[in-house]
């Protein structure tokens, strides 16, 4: 027990330093980056924040959800909205003109406001993760039952998405957008900026998920994850905790969209769909679920090595990237934090073994009775 303690904290340790060299790392990335290669990064940076919102509902509450897309979906739409009718100076967006509106649907009028943007962002898709969550919890849906329900959200979203072409551009997404709160897109600077808003982001939101996992709430959510029926005995209600965690869980992707869409220039429902959320589910796999850090880590390593080997290898790409997935979930299930972790327990063993047959030696030396 003494021993385990000691490599959690030097794990610790090790944990913090490795995120203050992170972040130090993407603070200074502008200096040494192009444009191209700042955005990129700036992307994966926001995949980051998806993942740790991920971590928390799979990793630390044990509920695999396949449909976090649509919650990154939603605030992107959200913020969407708001750069589409800034861009259109006024007027009506291009494609509501194309497919015969005439006038503002009423729910778009309300982003026109930036601050309305930004929370709706957050707030929505929070909300429709406690109204989903809710009724799910409620009737004990949990497992891979709750892994198939998320992912038939994901795709009766994206249906309706791209059904409702005129009010949401439908196959086509929102695209074309210009400005931000005033200053231009295509300006690099503006680009630049969004890029330390993303970081600052992720930094907060990796401190906040720290804080809530270590605190009592933390080792609830752990313990409902292990033994469910147990902390129901103790006159807990898992449905409470569940409901809560799914709500930040999205209300981080929510966040994320609105990162999201300034630096990339679109949101269509080929992001939001089945795809991207089991794409989801393997940066956290990657990096080791139930470790933060590894979320951080799965999602800049398997979007790296995407860009990457589609760069390098544009006809074999995905085989590669196939192949690195399945060698991951076969060969290190627990991912590269659960990889270095069993590294330094077998080293720590080592070390204290070495230094048991030191001392013994030292001490029976002068005997010469004892040798390893």
């Amino acid at each position: 027990m003494i021993k385990t303690n000691r490599i959690n904290d030097l794990l610790l340790d090790r944990k913090w330093i490795l995120f203050f060299v992170l972040m130090v790392i993407l603070f200074l990335a502008p200096v040494f980056l192009s444009d191209f290669r700042l955005n990129l990064l700036a992307k994966y940076l926001v995949y980051a924040i998806i993942a740790l919102g991920l971590d928390l509902i799979w990793g630390y509450g044990g509920m695999l959800s396949l449909g976090q897309g649509v919650f990154f979906g939603l605030g992107a739409y959200c913020m969407a909205m708001y750069l589409k009718l800034g861009s259109a100076g006024g007027e009506l967006p291009d494609f509501m003109a194309w497919s015969g509106l005439t006038e503002l649907p009423w729910f778009w009028k309300p982003f026109q406001y930036a601050w309305i943007a930004v929370g709706a962002s957050v707030i929505i898709p929070a909300l429709v993760a406690t109204i989903i969550g809710f009724i799910i919890f409620r009737s004990r849906v949990h497992g891979v039952y709750f892994a198939i329900l998320t992912q038939a959200l994901a795709l009766v979203v994206t249906i309706l998405l791209i059904g409702q072409q005129p009010y949401t551009g439908g196959t086509n997404g929102i695209t074309n957008f210009s400005t931000i709160f005033g200053f231009s897109l295509a300006d690099s600077s503006a680009q630049i900026i969004l890029y330390f808003i993303t970081v600052i982001c992720l930094g907060l939101v990796y401190l906040f998920c720290h804080w809530l996992t270590e605190s009592s709430f933390g080792r609830i959510l752990i313990a409902i994850r292990d033994a469910e029926d147990r902390i129901r005995f103790c006159g807990y209600n898992p449905v409470t905790f569940k409901v809560f965690i799914f709500a930040i869980s999205a209300g981080l992707a929510g966040l994320a969209g609105a990162l999201f869409v300034p630096q990339v220039g679109i949101i269509s429902p080929a992001m939001i769909g089945i795809v991207p959320s089991i794409e989801m589910v393997i940066w956290v796999a990657v990096g080791g679920r139930g470790t933060l850090f590894g979320a951080i880590l799965g999602a800049l390593i398997v979007n790296g090595c995407k860009s990457y080997l589609s760069e390098s290898f544009p006809d074999a790409w995905l085989y590669f990237l196939g192949i690195l997935y399945v060698a991951v979930i076969l060969l290190v299930p627990e991912g590269i934090i659960g990889l270095t972790k069993k590294f330094f327990i077998k080293r720590t063993a080592s070390i204290s073994t070495d230094s048991f047959f030191l001392h013994m030696r030292n001490f029976l030396g002068p005997f010469k009775v004892f040798k390893r």
